[in-house]
Order: C-alpha cells, then structure tokens, then sequence
C-alpha cells in the first residue's frame, strides 16, 4: 500500500521513452476522442468494465478529480462493452467523458491487462507511467503527475 500511494506516483518513465498510440474512440455522449489530438495536455485514460468491483471504487474518485482539473484531459474508456451497458454504468457513477472500446483494443495499444488501470500521457504525446489497480489515493497520484509532467 505504501509502494502504490506514494512511491509509485512519482515514478514515471523517462520522456520520450513510449510514444502514445494513436487511438480513437468514440464517446457515449457524441463525437471522437483522439489521443493524437491531445498535444499540450496531461493525459489520463481510465480503462475500466462495468463488472470491475474495484473500478467501482476508484471512478467515483477520479470523477471527482476531473471536475477539480479542467487543465487535465481525463476520459474514462469502458472496454469490451456494448454502449447501452456503458451507459447506464455512466450515468449510475455520475462519470463524463466516457469513450467505448468495444472491441478491446487496450489490450493491445495500452498494454490494458486488468481493471482499472490509468495510463498517463504527457502533453508530448509520451506514455509515463500506466498505473494497474485501485488506488484509494489516485487523486495524489493523479496531482503530482499534472503537476510534475
């Protein structure tokens, strides 16, 4: 628990070191989310699923953090799910910015092997760090990565 909260969040990869995929996704509420287009910002993907028992403890939180820093770009991807199953979890957890992975494709861009997992992307379009778990103190983790990318 130690390592997770206040060591791991710290620990990111050196600049240049993962270059992002150039995913695409749709979101629930409309329109395309690009990571390519994302340049200039600190990136947060929130790969989840609905049946995830720790997601639902964690989105909840990172929710909260989005809504406090607008600076962030914060999307929360639901894998392998249909949309109206997105939805309702959606709308259940209060959650914005939800895009579908219908298809999985985490799993294979994102290197995405459990649930929740946050990968993090520098305002270079750099990958520095993926963090695979819950995290009852994401929100730290979360803030020092805006601060220090």
């Amino acid at each position: 628990m130690v390592w997770k909260t206040f060591v791991a969040p710290r620990g990111f990869s050196a600049p240049g070191a993962h270059p992002a995929p150039h995913a695409v996704y749709s979101l629930i509420d409309g329109g395309t989310f690009r990571v390519a287009e994302q340049r200039g910002h600190t990136v947060f993907l929130d790969f989840y699923a609905s049946w995830c028992e720790p997601c639902k403890i964690e989105l909840p939180l990172v929710e909260r953090w989005r809504r406090s820093h607008l600076g962030a770009v914060v999307v929360f991807v639901d894998v392998a799910e249909s949309r109206a199953v997105a939805s309702e979890f959606a709308q259940r957890y209060s959650l914005g910015n939800v895009a579908l992975d219908p298809q999985a494709a985490a799993q294979a861009l994102f290197g995405v092997k459990g649930f929740p997992t946050i990968v993090v992307i520098d305002p270079t379009g750099h990958i520095r760090a993926k963090w695979e778990g819950l995290n009852p103190a994401i929100g730290l983790a979360m803030t020092n990565a805006e601060r220090t990318l």
